[in-house]
């Protein structure tokens, strides 16, 4: 059997397909091709969805977390404290407005910002901590929030890979000041290319988003700012539209790969091979991510045996030849170094049949002379 890392042409058949064809005819016989009502209403719907009272769609998820910053006005001097174990765009979007990231470890346990040393990375420049919703689980929020008011810190949402998931009830987006998503293809709601969007409760946040994206704009011939052309496309919009309503039940799928995944991985019992999170996390699964001791040897059982695998992310941002001057000091983040020498991801997604679920399983309880 061959099982691909991941199959986006699969994953857009049957039904699904039929209402993406819709939305796209739907768009065109229009002839709104930038912003307009989709737009709107995805905005709308999505916020609805996020239990926030705004939501601005990006050109995508950088640009989002990119414009959030600019709306809270935080540029060169600033610093905001970010996770050392996260994709590149995190401390980019950071990079981009002036400021400068300053890079925390995370947690063995999660991957996921460790709450317990943000307070000592604080200094009088820091004007916000951002949180990466990493692989779709969402952090210990209450105690980074905690820290944030304590410190008079913006809260950012990094939520490019945890859409639909909750924390104490409520829905990753809704957490702090301000968040970002990213429509990227790949994510648990993904368009049919780039795309973004920034949540937030704040009606003077929402409305400098609104400016900011479209040119500064705050009429058709009036610029009230030097903003940027990021805007999400109504046709990726409707498309949205159509897949939000089936969130809840793909990331459903998702936990109970993941369950399965998790038990197969008990009866494994391999002190070298076990799941980065626990199953009885806040995660919608964007990612099932196992550590393992001898990686290579774990790629190649599973290669050999058809499934595909990924790592994300084998080199942490300061170890970046971008980064390399900021980051000279490359002793600082033991815990991230090790994740990125142990981290795979195996496949995962509502496309994948019991079937294959059940060879992965199989395929990893086989996994004892690694």
């Amino acid at each position: 059997m061959k099982i691909p890392f991941l199959d986006l042409k699969r994953q857009l058949k049957g039904a699904l397909r039929k209402e993406i064809d819709g939305a796209i005819a739907e768009v065109l016989d229009s002839g709104s091709l930038v912003g307009g009502r989709y737009l709107q209403a995805f905005e709308q719907e999505f916020a609805s969805y996020c239990g926030t009272l705004h939501a601005a769609g990006t050109g995508n998820g950088m640009d989002a977390l990119y414009l959030a910053l600019l709306a809270l006005e935080i540029g060169s001097g600033d610093e905001v404290i970010v996770p050392a174990h996260t994709f590149i765009a995190t401390w980019l979007a950071v990079s981009r407005t002036g400021a400068t990231p300053v890079a925390v470890d995370v947690r063995a346990d999660t991957g996921s910002i460790d709450e317990r040393l943000i307070e000592q990375a604080v200094t009088e420049k820091t004007k916000a901590i951002i949180v990466v919703h990493l692989y779709g689980f969402i952090p210990d929020m209450q105690a980074i929030a905690a820290i944030a008011q304590q410190c008079g810190l913006y809260l950012i949402e990094d939520a490019a890979q945890s859409h639909g998931a909750l924390y104490m009830g409520q829905r990753a987006g809704s957490l702090g000041t301000i968040a970002a998503f990213s429509f990227y293809p790949t994510k648990n709601l993904g368009a049919l290319g780039d795309g973004g969007m920034v949540t937030t409760n704040d009606d003077k946040l929402a409305e400098k988003i609104y400016v900011l994206r479209d040119y500064g704009r705050s009429s058709r011939s009036e610029h009230i700012a030097r903003g940027v052309n990021s805007r999400l496309d109504p046709l990726q919009a409707n498309i949205l539209r159509r897949k939000l309503h089936h969130l809840d039940h793909t990331n459903s799928r998702r936990k109970e790969i993941a369950g399965r995944y998790h038990q197969a991985l008990e009866v494994l019992q391999h002190p070298g091979i076990r799941p980065l999170i626990g199953i009885g996390k806040n995660s919608v699964w964007h990612h099932f991510v196992v550590i393992a001791e001898n990686r290579q040897a774990f790629i190649e059982k599973m290669s050999a045996a058809g499934i595909g695998t990924d790592i994300h992310y084998p080199v942490p941002p300061f170890r970046q030849p971008c980064y390399a001057k900021e980051f000279s000091r490359l002793d600082g983040w033991p815990v991230t170094d090790g994740l990125a020498a142990k981290v795979v991801s195996l496949p995962i997604g509502d496309y994948l049949d019991d079937e294959e679920v059940g060879y992965i399983c199989q395929r990893l309880k086989e996994c004892k002379d690694i």
